[in-house]
């Protein structure tokens, strides 16, 4: 099989990596993906976007690389697109309108619950299978032959988990991957860490940073202890400071108790306010809010992002009620969903 894939961000080669696990061995990708996966059409490092603003500039350059992935299209079997909806919900109209009878399947879907409700009518009309990673989804579709809850997959990710509370003394440190997270919550964490006794500070750096870029984005990271990863370090921790996204999901459902810190553009704040319509930002918060719950941990946005708010939460957590939330947490999604989706493709 011939499977056209369009993976445009690091979290959904972490995804497809682990899918690959349960795809036959002689299935070919071709289109956009991480190099260790196999020979990618596109090279990834060109296509990262920051923001809103970010993406506008970079309009011309994706209008015509969506054009390119179409034209792939027509020597794949199936069609594997993966998060990324600014370019894959054009690409997949672009591909049913040439290509009528090809199965496009579409992993880690838009979050139309949370804004541009739109796109499921968008999904349900362009896409033939719909591979849902939240339990709540479902409920915004009404094509329920088309969309599947297939688990979630840092559950596959994932292989240690907590069963009682870390006395380490090690405190994670996690600002993100991009560079304007980087450098607006580092000044705050070499406060945290100055005031913080008897604790080993870890700061996780993506593994693909050079050391140039990380010099000149970091700025003095001396006192911290460096990690590659991530899981291994929160499963280590007692406590962590992460920016928002993936990384406090992880921290969730690991069992380390964490606080959510985001400083955003203002810009794109403003603009992701305006249109985004949910009391929370953190996904283990949302999936509590609709579970009926209270929130999971703290979340500091722009300018509530200080060493007071951060060390009081610190000091402050029940961690023993977390410990049992995250258990909590792991029911509610199940299982992982690599080997479901595997072979919803196979099918």
């Amino acid at each position: 099989m011939k499977l056209l894939v369009c993976a445009m961000e690091s979290s959904a080669n972490i995804h497809l990596k682990e899918l690959l696990k349960y795809l036959p061995k002689d299935i070919e990708l071709i289109g956009i993906f991480d190099k260790n996966l196999g020979t990618p059409t596109y090279d990834l490092t060109s296509l990262a976007v920051m923001g809103f603003t970010d993406a506008i500039k970079k309009l011309p350059f994706f209008l015509k690389l969506n054009k390119q992935m179409a034209e792939l299209a027509k020597n794949a079997d199936k069609i594997l697109l993966m998060d990324a909806s600014g370019f894959n919900l054009p690409l997949a109209k672009k591909i049913k309108a040439q290509y009528p009878q090809k199965e496009i399947i579409y992993y880690i879907l838009p979050q139309a619950w949370a804004w541009k409700k739109k796109r499921v009518q968008k999904l349900e009309t362009y896409c033939d299978t719909l591979c849902s990673i939240l339990p709540f989804e479902q409920e915004m579709y009404s094509k329920k032959e088309k969309i599947h809850y297939v688990g979630h997959p840092l559950l596959d990710e994932i292989t240690t988990f907590k069963e009682k509370l870390s006395h380490s003394n090690k405190i994670v440190f996690m600002p993100g991957s991009r560079k304007t997270e980087i450098t607006n919550l580092m000044p705050i964490y070499r406060k945290i860490i100055a005031k913080l006794e008897n604790k080993e500070p870890i700061l996780v750096i993506p593994s693909h940073f050079d050391a140039h870029y990380i010099k000149k984005t970091y700025g003095d990271i001396s006192n911290f202890t460096i990690s590659n990863s991530a899981h291994q370090s929160l499963i280590e921790a007692e406590f962590a400071f992460i920016c928002s996204g993936t990384a406090t999901l992880e921290a969730a459902l690991i069992g380390t108790p964490f606080c959510l810190n985001y400083i955003a553009k203002k810009v794109d704040y403003y603009i992701g306010r305006k249109f985004v319509k949910l009391p929370y930002i953190g996904l283990a918060n949302i999936f509590f809010d609709k579970m009926g719950l209270p929130p999971l941990h703290k979340e500091f946005l722009q300018e509530a992002v200080t060493l007071e708010n951060l060390m009081q939460e610190y000091h402050a957590i029940n961690k023993e009620q977390f410990l049992e939330n995250a258990k909590l947490l792991r029911s509610y999604l199940k299982h992982g969903s690599s080997k479901r989706v595997a072979e919803l493709i196979e099918k």
